[in-house]
């Protein structure tokens, strides 16, 4: 089984899998001319598509896709997506998927919208594999659009508990700008110093920093560290008001924090 991610639009990325046998899997297709292009080059065959949630840029080229492919399409059972003639077939945490890579587990992760959902696979590669969407990122985690502080927390606390070895594939490269922050937050910590000079070679090199580990962002991504005392502090300094013991308050102001960090 081979990964590949697609880069679409400015700093999107639409997760492919395929197998020898030449057939393919696609995470979260916002545009169809990149995986149409990348299919016909490897000589590919769209058997499925995961949605993890609503937003245009994870769902714009599900309708071409489907009607040029007749792929299976599974998506978040509690949120408006492209529907066509042949419905979406919807899902929720706790289901359980079976197609190429799996089976995939459904985990409930809503935060950056209501029904947002994600894709466990520890059969699909030599390392368990997971698609959050737009929940997780490397080093930072998604804006809380419908959602509220304690179900991020939530949210993220559920992927936290998969195994390090996990392979973390998220939907953006915003991995520089996230590490820079994390920065802010924790200036002492020295994995991350050392990740964010390793991601920074990468992106000179023209290469992804994705896909990231789960053992890495728990040691680098202070979304996933309300917990750590320091990470605790930090966020207090910026709003006095957090209630440190209580990590959905220290994420709430670590998201108001990062959403105006220049």
């Amino acid at each position: 089984m081979n990964l590949l991610p697609i880069p679409a639009f400015a700093d999107n990325y639409i997760w492919m899998l395929y197998d020898d046998a030449g057939q393919a899997l696609v995470v979260d297709p916002g545009d169809a001319q990149p995986v149409l292009a990348t299919l016909h080059r490897l000589g590919l065959r769209l058997q499925g598509i995961l949605v993890t949630h609503h937003h245009a840029d994870h769902v714009g080229g599900v309708a071409q896709l489907r009607e040029l492919t007749s792929a299976r399409v599974w998506g978040p059972a509690h949120e408006q997506l492209p529907e066509a003639a042949e419905p979406i077939v919807r899902v929720e945490g706790g289901d359980e998927i079976q197609t190429l890579g799996g089976p995939w587990q459904v985990l409930s992760v809503p935060g950056h919208t209501s029904g947002h959902v994600a894709y466990f696979s520890s059969s699909a590669l030599e390392q368990p594999l997971l698609f959050c969407g737009d929940t997780l990122f490397s080093g930072g985690c998604g804006r809380l659009f419908e959602g509220t502080p304690a179900q991020m927390q939530d949210s993220l606390d559920r992927l936290a508990a998969l195994p390090p070895s996990t392979r973390v594939c998220c939907a953006h490269e915003y991995t520089l700008s996230n590490l820079r922050f994390a920065q802010a937050v924790e200036p002492n910590n020295q994995q991350l110093t050392q990740y964010l000079q390793h991601c920074q070679a990468l992106r000179a090199a023209g290469q992804p920093t994705l896909p990231s580990s789960m053992a890495i962002e728990l040691s680098i991504n202070p979304f996933l560290r309300t917990r750590n005392a320091d990470v605790a502090r930090a966020a207090a300094g910026f709003d006095e008001q957090v209630r440190q013991q209580e990590p959905s308050s220290v994420l709430a102001a670590l998201r108001e924090w990062k959403n105006i960090f220049t």
